[in-house]
């Protein structure tokens, strides 16, 4: 019998689905139409290089820029609903659901540190 060390090495409170297998990655932090329109406006940018480089960096530092205000504002729409569902909570609120608050600020956490 193999032993299975891919899930002996998973932490025990993350999410799962169905039959024990780990539950689908957090929703993205960008609509999928505002990051199209950003990964089309780079590709913009990357194609017309030859012919108008400094158009082109001008262009790409757009899509960037977008991109940072975006994730800005996600970020702390994120913020702003998590510490909506334990601040204002009894002290005698339940461990589970402030341990729920935790692990979901610990997951976006490590998203960000993976970027």
């Amino acid at each position: 019998m193999m032993y299975d060390q891919t899930r002996a090495q998973q932490p025990a409170d993350e999410p799962r689905g169905v039959a024990g297998r780990s539950a689908p990655g957090p929703a993205p932090l960008f609509p999928s139409d505002e990051r199209d329109k950003i990964v089309r406006r780079l590709g913009q940018a990357v194609n017309t290089f030859p012919d108008t480089p400094r158009e082109s960096l001008e262009e790409a530092e757009g899509a960037f820029d977008e991109t940072t205000a975006q994730l800005m504002k996600a970020l702390a729409e994120q913020r702003r609903t998590l510490r909506a569902g334990w601040q204002d909570q009894e002290p005698e609120t339940q461990s589970t659901e402030l341990h729920l608050a935790l692990r979901q600020y610990r997951e976006i956490t490590q998203r960000l540190l993976r970027l």
